[in-house]
């Protein structure tokens, strides 16, 4: 394929990319469904399994294999700028007043979700050695186990603002507990992948591993400093403010490449350490083009993950791991934070709703996904399986919370006749007022 032809074929291809994945987006979002839903359904709709199933002549004019490694870049560029954003929004400070529940609740939604995917990866392994076609690797063991652990805290915090979550009890538990848990599960993912010996290094992964220790440590000890000079003190210009930090980002996001982790992880670490404004807040001129750059890119990402899911490979026992492995996501996770939530003071209603936001999965799950396909660390027809799991969970919570809401409202006592002498809830109860209990 001549040059000319190539470039014709990728601006062609980006445009539909572009037009069906912002179409579907929209559709979830009509139906009470997550942006990213659809975006993911559209991914896959333009993929091998349905449209190149369906017209396998179209699908090969209009994705030719000679434009699969621009379409990849344009996709890990749209995660290192995400991810970046992710990273220079995490703020532990929101933990505040409920910070005991709230690492209570992160603690008990990864051990046991955790302990839960490695024992079942260990106990049928057989079966996904059939399903897989290869053994399980230790690697693979606890990846199993992050896949069923991970929540995702953009998608989370979509749900929460939109179900009007935002200023009460179970909605701050459940985004602040989401920001823990996810930094634990990056964390264990990293691990994973440094001994699973993906990278571009040939070092052993225990070099490795404290290479990528020194990295954090001047990172945060070192370029953190720089970065508050560079940009409290010299005033730079919003536009070359951003393309400077994403730079930064992208050339984190290679060192942890190289290193032989994903690049996500480069991107995370890059926006962690860059320093918000003086007073402690976000800087607008930054993030409003991080988010506006990355969510018209990450249609790219969506298409790329609906490439590789192979939707003929899934024969009965797929199907049937489907169900089982959807069954322990949302069991372990709905069960093991609404618990931890009781037990950390909540009521019965609030803790159901932390349990039931703490299930979304959604783009973080996916983005951990495609890294551990990239890593030989699951096989496609696996990756397929959990891939369906991500949807299937983060579909299932906006109905889930509508059942909660509903329990609640049927458990709430009657209202009192008007002339009945009753002290007000919060003065009764010692609690305080405002919608924190029983939303």
């Amino acid at each position: 394929m001549s040059p000319d032809a190539l470039v014709a074929h990728l601006v062609g291809a980006s445009a539909l990319i572009l037009v069906a994945a912002h179409a579907g987006g929209g559709l979830a979002r009509r139906l009470g469904q997550p942006y990213i839903v659809g975006q993911l359904a559209a991914g896959i709709a333009l993929g091998p399994s349905l449209l190149g199933a369906l017209a396998p002549q179209a699908y090969d004019t209009l994705f030719p294999a000679a434009i699969g490694p621009a379409l990849t870049g344009f996709s890990q560029f749209s995660l290192v700028v995400f991810l970046f954003a992710v990273g220079y929004e995490l703020d532990l400070k929101i933990l505040g007043d409920r910070a005991r529940v709230s690492v209570t609740v992160a603690l008990a939604s990864f051990v046991v979700p955790m302990a839960v995917g490695c024992g079942a990866a260990l106990l049928f392994r057989d079966t996904l050695r059939d399903l897989g076609g290869r053994e399980l690797s230790p690697a693979a063991v606890v990846f199993a186990g992050i896949a069923l652990t991970i929540t995702a805290v953009p998608v989370l915090t979509a749900i929460v603002r939109e179900n009007n979550l935002t200023r009460t009890v179970p909605g701050v538990v459940a985004v602040s507990a989401a920001g823990v848990l996810d930094a634990v599960c990056w964390t264990v993912l990293a691990g994973a992948m440094l001994n699973s010996g993906a990278g571009e290094t040939a070092l052993y992964w225990p070099w490795r591993a404290a290479l990528a220790v020194g990295f954090v440590t001047l990172m945060a000890l070192a370029a953190r400093p720089v970065l508050r000079r560079l940009l409290w003190r010299t005033r730079l210009e919003p536009s070359l403010r951003l393309a400077l930090l994403i730079g930064f980002a992208l050339g984190s996001a290679w060192v942890t490449h190289w290193l032989g982790l994903h690049v996500i992880f480069g991107a995370l670490l890059a926006g962690a350490v860059t320093p918000r404004e003086e007073d402690g807040t976000l800087d607008p001129d930054l993030l409003r083009p991080l988010h506006e750059v990355g969510s018209l890119l990450l249609p790219f990402f969506f298409v790329l993950s609906g490439q590789s899911v192979a939707l003929n490979s899934m024969t009965g026992t797929g199907w049937a791991v489907l169900l089982v492995v959807t069954v322990l996501a949302v069991v372990t996770k709905v069960g093991s934070g609404q618990v931890a939530a009781r037990l950390g003071g909540l009521d019965r209603h609030d803790a159901r709703t932390v349990g039931v936001l703490l299930s979304a999965r959604g783009l973080t799950e996916l983005i951990a996904l495609n890294a551990g396909l990239e890593a030989g660390l699951v096989s496609a027809p696996l990756y397929t399986v959990l891939v369906f799991m991500a949807l299937a969970t983060t579909l299932l919570t906006q109905p889930f919370l509508v059942l909660t809401r509903r329990l609640a409202a049927r458990d709430r006592p009657a209202a009192p006749p008007p002339d009945a002498a009753v002290r007000p809830y919060a003065a009764a109860e010692g609690g305080v007022e405002g919608p924190g209990k029983g939303e």
